[in-house]
């Protein structure tokens, strides 16, 4: 099992199409990720019809439709996600959607979900927060435009019922893209602290790096906007990342999950056999006679290619009578330093 879950968040990039979504899925099977994830929810219920977009969704998909209209647009069927919940599987890949209301949470937990993701902007959702507070499942919480006490808020209310298995905290910007500079993956560590629970990230920037530097900063979850073009049409393709972009991503956060390694610094078992090459070992700095008493200058350290006394030693040598004769760069011998 891998420490680091990757979620590929295919969102809303089907465009609403159900071929879309499965090619999606294909994609995101073949670079390796842990989950694939889609959205759930009913238009009318999340959205006020006069609602506006927001700034990001107005530069990608224009200013000529409502929030509304745009995201009708994008809504899958209950029977559609349990179509795609059922490819996933059959893929080998686990499926995982965001409700973003009751009824669409009802239904993802008659799916049979054991995690259920809540969105950034649902943080502050009381209804939905205790509802899914009354089942075992564990939860994924987003965390973008929060404070750390509207998030222990949060936590809080979906601990009431100690029903909750586990809950994960995502660190997360809700700008698309995230500017580097508003990134704070530092914010991570305070979140473990104060919360007590496991932290990951939520990425909305451009490119892989943020993503792979959380891992290293200890995220158990990485969560990425996945499409398969930029160029398509919608408001979450141009922040996400494509097929190539996701399959090095996965590769990096696998490679940099094994570097993580234990807090034990060791000498590892591919570098012990450089000791030999790399340390410098005393050697003879002139002629030296076997029955003469060792002095400082006798020594000096050198590479010796293949080992001796470890410099660090020699104040335990001077003083003591030579049992060898040594020309110049004669590598001490191990028997000098015995006690006898």
């Amino acid at each position: 099992m891998n420490s680091v879950k990757i979620i590929a968040e295919i969102g809303v990039n089907h465009n609403g199409s159900l071929e879309l979504a499965k090619q999606l899925i294909d994609l995101a099977v073949e670079a390796k990720v842990d989950f694939v994830k889609f959205q759930t929810f009913k238009s009318e219920a999340v959205i006020c019809k006069n609602a506006e977009k927001a700034e990001y969704q107005k530069n990608n998909t224009g200013c000529g439709d409502s929030q509304l209209e745009m995201v009708k647009k994008l809504e899958l069927t209950f029977e559609q996600h349990r179509e795609l919940k059922k490819y996933a599987e059959s893929k080998g890949s686990q499926y995982l959607s965001t409700p973003f209301d009751l009824e669409s949470l009802s239904f993802l937990l008659d799916l049979g979900l054991k995690t259920i993701k809540i969105p950034s902007g649902e943080i502050t959702n009381y209804f939905l927060l205790t509802e899914v507070a009354k089942h075992e499942v564990n939860i994924i919480l987003s965390t973008g435009m929060s404070t750390i006490d509207e998030i222990c808020h949060a936590v809080k209310i979906l601990k009431f019922n100690n029903k909750i298995k586990e809950i994960t905290v995502l660190h997360c910007n809700t700008q698309y893209p995230t500017p580097y500079h508003d990134v704070n993956l530092a914010a991570m560590k305070t979140m473990a602290e104060k919360l007590g629970c496991k932290v990951g990230y939520s990425d909305h920037t451009l490119g892989t790096e943020v993503s792979v530097a959380a891992v290293a900063l200890g995220a158990c979850v990485i969560e990425k906007h996945f499409t398969l073009s930029r160029l398509l049409p919608g408001p979450d393709h141009s922040a996400s990342i494509e097929p190539c972009e996701l399959r090095s991503m996965v590769k990096e956060i696998r490679n940099i999950e094994k570097a993580i390694g234990k807090p034990e610094k060791v000498i590892t078992s591919s570098e012990v056999n450089n000791i030999k090459i790399a340390r410098k070992f005393l050697v003879a700095s002139r002629p030296i006679l076997a029955g003469q008493e060792f002095s400082l200058d006798d020594f000096s350290a050198k590479r010796t290619g293949i080992g001796g006394i470890s410099p660090m030693l020699v104040k335990n040598l001077v003083g003591k009578i030579a049992k060898h004769n040594y020309k110049i760069d004669d590598v001490i011998q191990h028997s000098e330093n015995d006690s006898k």
